[in-house]
């Protein structure tokens, strides 16, 4: 399987072969379903917590003797059924939100994506990404020749260089990650993807299964 090869400059620069089962498979949108909830589960953090009946403030005294009064028993006002009271399955930072995806699942997910970038031509691929200073107007105007100035773009090197680094970092539209960095989340959401010819080897080094 090869892919269309542009320069910074947007020429031509070839073709590269790539291996189809990275960049030709079938597209398993339950399968992909299934990686990127997992991903996005398992960047949450157990920040939310809510008070027990033990925690919440107030008179543990009952609120009025048990029978005679006519009303509902009740023991605490700290009862879940009252309010301000507590809550009967609380949430609290221990929680754990986790979802186990098999390595081999997740090679097969991130490869089925790959395949849908290239299908949909949402994949560029460039012999190369110097940028000779740290300026963003550089990075613009590479983005600009490739005819990706008006898209939000995510960028994935071989080698995070200190000038694509302080180029890019001021354009909100543009995610620059190495090739090792990349996931499923990343991927879908960016409307264009550019790989070097580097990463796009690492890449394949990685996902083929």
């Amino acid at each position: 399987m090869e892919l269309k090869l542009v320069n910074v400059q947007g020429h031509d620069a070839g073709v590269l072969d790539v291996n189809e089962a990275v960049f030709g498979r079938d597209y398993n949108e339950a399968l992909v379903h299934q990686v990127v909830t997992a991903f996005l589960a398992n960047a949450r953090s157990g920040n939310r917590k809510q008070k027990t009946r033990s925690e919440v403030s107030g008179s543990t005294k009952k609120p009025w003797r048990q029978k005679g009064t006519g009303r509902a028993r009740s023991g605490t006002a700290s009862s879940p059924i009252w309010r301000g009271g507590a809550r009967t399955f609380p949430n609290t930072p221990e929680e754990n939100f986790t979802h186990k995806v098999n390595r081999k699942m997740y090679r097969a997910g991130i490869a089925a994506i790959l395949s849908k970038l290239v299908s949909d031509n949402r994949l560029v691929v460039t012999d190369d990404l110097t940028i000779d200073s740290p300026k963003t107007k550089s990075f613009v105007t590479a983005l600009e020749n490739m005819s990706l100035s008006n898209e939000t773009v995510l960028v994935v090197v071989d080698e995070l260089t200190e000038n694509v680094f302080y180029a890019s970092r001021n354009l909100p539209t543009v995610l620059v990650l190495e090739a090792h960095q990349i996931d499923p989340y990343s991927l879908l959401r960016c409307n264009k993807v550019v790989f070097t010819q580097k990463a796009i080897e690492q890449v394949q080094e990685q996902y083929s299964c």
